[in-house]
């Protein structure tokens, strides 16, 4: 949810990294913005929660990639 609220914001993503136990945002702005970028239309809970395990995993995978670390962000902005 952190990454998709400031996606939406329009905030570089850049430099954020999810911090467990920093969350913000109520339960229901949450679920509003999974159901918004979940893809379908009226989503059961079974498909939001697999939207939330695949965009959980593929955003550490992109947390720990060397490709998104900041060494390589201060070369190759936005890569």
């Amino acid at each position: 949810y952190q990454y998709l609220s400031k996606y939406k914001r329009k905030e570089n993503l850049d430099q954020f990294t999810f911090q467990p136990g920093n969350i913000k945002g109520a339960e229901k702005e949450c679920l509003a913005c999974l159901m918004e970028f979940c893809g379908r239309r009226d989503p059961s809970w079974t498909e939001l929660s697999n939207f939330t395990h695949f965009l959980n995993f593929q955003l550490r995978k992109c947390e720990q990639s060397v490709f998104c670390s900041s060494v390589v962000g201060q070369e190759f902005h936005g890569f």
